[in-house]
């Protein structure tokens, strides 16, 4: 597998997240108690999974080849679209521990209603910038990087791979991903 199907591998992952997240927040509407640790989970699978490991390939090898044998195009798509994505994304999982930190000393309504804001803010923008990817971005680098920097890309894809997987962060996140969809089934 290249380092872009690999990806978007990941991105079916993340959706996976978001879609727990999802039904977690009907829930908490219906009735049911936030449950912290699911929270404090999906934020971490955010934080280790989504941006540390999965953007960090991004950022670190794939936007920075764009950038550099692109043009202006690529800098402009990159710098002005994805980075202040990801930057947003990051914004949204930061208030949402807040509200989660405050809910844990005072779990009045108010916060509730931030929780699950901050929520589905993350997994809206989230949702929408993964299909701008798929769909744009990766095709964009695909159709435009010669083989040589795509075999060159795939190659420190590969390197940073193994040092997640020493790191246990493919394990760990996967393993977060599988229990809480079987939770919320």
């Amino acid at each position: 597998m290249d380092s872009i199907d690999l990806m978007i591998e990941e991105h079916k992952n993340i959706l996976a997240v978001i879609k727990v997240m999802r039904t977690v927040c009907c829930a908490i509407l219906e009735g049911k108690p936030i449950d912290e640790d699911d929270f404090r989970n999906m934020i971490h699978f955010a934080r280790t999974y989504a941006d540390r490991h999965h953007h960090g390939k991004e950022e670190d090898i794939l936007f920075r080849d764009m950038s550099e044998k692109l043009g202006s195009a690529a800098q402009t798509l990159i710098r002005h679209g994805m980075l202040v994505e990801h930057d947003l994304g990051r914004f949204y999982i930061s208030e949402l521990e807040k509200a989660l930190n405050r809910y844990t000393q005072n779990p009045d309504t108010e916060t509730k209603l931030d929780i699950l804001a901050r929520t589905a803010q993350w997994s809206d923008l989230l949702t929408r910038h993964i299909e701008k990817e798929n769909e744009v971005v990766y095709a964009f680098a695909r159709r435009g990087l010669s083989k040589d920097v795509l075999q060159k890309i795939d190659e420190e894809v590969h390197l940073f791979e193994i040092k997640a997987e020493q790191a246990g962060i493919q394990k760990t996140n996967l393993h977060i991903l599988r229990t809480l969809s079987e939770k919320y089934a």
